[in-house]
């Protein structure tokens, strides 16, 4: 079965965010398949991520890339 970039599994490397960022339905944030995009690439407006999410993004991340804090 595929992995959709949706499942949220638990893992450090992952944030789970839904309808209170603004999204239609559960999802999560990925940081362990990191990818570099254009900024003009970057055309809807999804949602936000309140200053507790941003916390917990940046903890992934850092776990993501191997950063001690």
């Amino acid at each position: 079965m595929p992995q959709y970039y949706s499942a949220y599994d638990g893992l450090a490397t992952q944030v789970p965010v839904g309808p209170a960022e603004g999204l239609k339905h559960e999802s999560s944030i990925h940081c362990d398949g990191l990818v570099s995009l254009e900024k003009a690439r970057l055309t809807d407006f999804v949602g936000t991520l309140q200053p507790a999410k941003m916390e917990a993004l940046k903890e992934a991340l850092l776990v993501a890339l191997d950063i001690l804090a």
